[in-house]
Parts: C-alpha cells; structure tokens; sequence
C-alpha cells in the first residue's frame, strides 16, 4: 500500500466520523441534517426523513 492510499484513507475515515456526528447531533437537536452527511453514512436522505419517532 502506498503512502497516499494510507493517508487517503485515513482522510475518508475521519471524514465519515465526521458525518457521522454531525448527523447525530442534528437529530440530538431536533434540525435537519445535512444530505452530503447522510449520504457519506450510506443513508437515503429521503428515507431518513420519512421515518417516525416512537
């Protein structure tokens, strides 16, 4: 593996904990999350949105 894979990589890793938070904080605060967040976590923004709170 060469040393930009490596760094790249990490870079994609962070970059999904990132969403990650980001997401979940949102639905912590009762705010609409961003859709380039949803999407990096493989969720389909418009499901996401259509589901209810029990």
């Amino acid at each position: 593996m060469s040393a930009r894979k490596f760094i790249s990589g990490i870079g994609e890793f962070f970059g999904v904990i990132e969403s990650a938070v980001a997401v979940s904080a949102a639905v912590r605060d009762r705010r609409r999350a961003k859709d380039t967040d949803l999407r990096r976590l493989g969720i389909d923004p418009e499901q996401f949105y259509q589901t209810r709170r029990y």
